[in-house]
């Protein structure tokens, strides 16, 4: 009776410690999950590259249908994005830049978020359904993609006062990078 007692006990221990290694593996996965979400919404995001070179020539449409150049905003600094509505990484950022832009557009700051490729109507929905007050362009044919020389999105770029290029975002922007990144810029 004193063997099996001694088994059962060794028994009960095994199973209580492998309960409480379970458990504590399902606490670290669900941490850290939450960690990545709040992350991912609040400070990370992609470092920009610095660069200096001078805007491309890109003339395109707004949604309706109005001719627009990066060369009409000389003097302004302005912050170029490439997006599509089937990019998740876009549709997340673009209520962080609405913020930002409608904190900073009184000091000479302006998004141009220009549409990779969907249909008029889609981006017309979208900007619609987010609120978006920015200006956005529609790019049915890439020509921003092969300007800008990528093929990533989203894709952005902050082009100076004097018509630089000084940043070069590939991947989604916290509201946290255009405060460290963009506001210097945006003050000089």
């Amino acid at each position: 009776m004193q063997k099996q007692t001694s088994f059962q006990r060794i028994l009960a221990f095994i199973v209580i410690g492998i309960g409480l290694i379970a458990v504590g593996v399902a606490a670290m996965a669900l941490l850290t999950m939450r960690l990545s979400q709040v992350e991912r919404t609040t400070t990370t995001s992609v470092v920009p590259a610095k660069t200096d070179y001078a805007a491309p020539a890109l003339t395109l449409n707004d949604l309706e249908g109005n001719p627009h150049s990066l060369d009409d905003y000389l003097g302004q600094v302005v912050l170029v994005n490439l997006w599509a509505t089937w990019c998740p990484p876009c549709l997340e950022e673009m209520p962080v830049f609405e913020g930002f832009y409608r904190d900073h557009s009184a000091g000479g700051f302006l998004i141009i978020a220009i549409n990779d490729g969907d249909p008029l109507s889609e981006a017309q929905e979208f900007v619609e359904n987010y609120g978006l007050t920015f200006p956005v362009w529609s790019d049915p044919q890439y020509l921003s993609e092969q300007t800008f020389e990528t093929m990533n999105l989203p894709s952005s770029y902050v082009i100076d006062r004097q018509g630089r290029v000084r940043l070069r975002w590939v991947g989604a922007i916290s509201r946290a990078m255009l405060d460290q990144y963009v506001v210097p810029i945006i003050e000089e």
